[in-house]
């Protein structure tokens, strides 16, 4: 008979794409989790993880299994929902997945607020990229994603899955306080095109918006520094190396070497959380969409 705890860990990994993710989100060890696996392959005489440079690869048994996982635990769900409703309370185990500066500017607030008042809701939080986390809602991989888009990045919306607008978070210019610009309160675009920017590796929505601006603006953009990590553009900003169009969520406490302009017209991106339509039962999922609204940051 299959275990369900070993479909469960296979399911993980095709989910968050390694073992390593796997883990992660299922509050295990990666040692654990192949353990599972290797069980699960010995119990069906195949393999299922192949390895493929640094990751793993699963093979079509896996996929099979993965299929089977899926249906059984749909099931799972449905009793889990049903059994919670019953209840009226947020119990079991809530994994929310967030991108980075949301996971630092509001998750922490949010997940200590739903801890203290519901002790039987076992909470995990997973950071990922924001346009990896709706399929991760989709394929059942966490319960609730704290995701967002921008105007020229509309968020998906698969069928089955259903969302909140949490709010919207805006965009400023920050320049070193030395800068020609550091005096005003705010700026349009043709003001800064012609600036030296840091900005986030290409491939991200604020890259992709930032390019898509400076060009419609008429100006090849100045890409000089590139950095994932919006405290590290901060810090490049004080250093003096160039300006950054940096969103107020999770950027943190803004250092005296540093000015904060309003860019006209404001770039705004909106969040939202979102969660399967089978799941939308749960207590729990209402609890936090509502927390999470609750604690969104009022900004001008």
């Amino acid at each position: 008979m299959l275990d369900m705890g070993r479909l469960r860990a296979l399911h993980a990994v095709h989910a968050h794409g390694s073992v390593g993710a796997a883990a992660a989100a299922l509050g295990y060890t990666p040692s654990a989790v192949s353990q599972q696996i290797a069980k699960l392959e010995r119990e069906t005489r195949t393999v299922l993880l192949e390895r493929q440079g640094r990751g793993v690869a699963l093979t079509d048994a896996a996929q099979l299994l993965v299929a089977t996982a899926q249906r059984l635990m749909s099931i799972v769900e449905d009793t889990e929902v049903a059994l919670e409703a019953q209840r009226g309370r947020p119990v079991g185990q809530l994994t929310v997945a967030a991108f980075p500066t949301a996971a630092c500017g509001l998750l922490p607030q949010v997940l200590a607020e739903l801890a203290a008042a519901y002790p039987s809701l076992v909470l995990r939080l997973i950071e990922v990229d924001a346009h990896l986390s709706v399929d991760l809602v989709a394929r059942g991989g966490v319960d609730l994603a704290v995701a967002h888009d921008w105007d020229i990045a509309p968020l998906p919306a698969p069928e089955g899955l259903e969302r909140a607008v949490i709010g919207d978070d805006r965009c400023d210019v920050l320049v070193p306080a030395g800068h020609r610009l550091a005096g005003r309160e705010s700026v349009v675009r043709a003001d800064v095109a012609r600036e030296r920017w840091i900005c986030q590796p290409p491939g991200s929505v604020c890259h992709d918006w930032l390019v898509r601006t400076l060009r419609e603006s008429g100006t090849e953009p100045d890409l000089a520094y590139q950095a994932g990590e919006y405290r590290t553009q901060v810090a490049l900003v004080e250093a003096g190396l160039g300006i950054a169009l940096v969103p107020r969520l999770g950027r943190g406490p803004i250092p005296a070497g540093v000015s904060v302009l309003r860019l006209e017209p404001s770039p705004v991106r909106r969040l939202y959380a979102l969660w399967r339509a089978g799941a939308a039962r749960r207590p729990s999922i209402r609890a936090a969409v509502d927390t999470l609204r609750a604690h969104w940051p009022v900004a001008a």
